[in-house]
Order: structure tokens, then sequence, then C-alpha cells
């Protein structure tokens, strides 16, 4: 998920930079760095689901 949205925020920095925009405090760079530290954080593994089917030690 921290992937997908990386990505979606390094879209928007491409279009903010061709395009020239630049909000107040929103900006090419400011949207780069979100996204390098979403994809940080989705290689450190944060957000990754661990709960899944456990096994029972039944027998």
């Amino acid at each position: 998920m921290l992937a997908i949205i990386a990505a979606v925020l390094f879209a928007l920095a491409l279009i903010f930079e061709l395009a020239g925009i630049s909000l107040d405090i929103i900006t090419a760079q400011v949207l780069l760095t979100a996204g390098l530290l979403c994809v940080a954080l989705h290689l450190a593994g944060v957000g990754a689901s661990t709960s899944g089917w456990r096994r029972s030690s039944r027998r």
C-alpha cells in the first residue's frame, strides 16, 4: 500500500514540476520527499500484513 502511495506522490511531483505548479506549502520537492519516505517505510516492512492464517498446535 505504501508503494502505491509513493507512486502517486511521485506522479504528482512530476506533474507539479512539469507544469510549474507550486502551492503555498506543497511543492514538487515536498512530494518527492514524502514519496521517498513511503518507499523507505515500504522497504522496511511497515504496514505489511503478518496476521494471515495461523496453524493451531492441536492434534
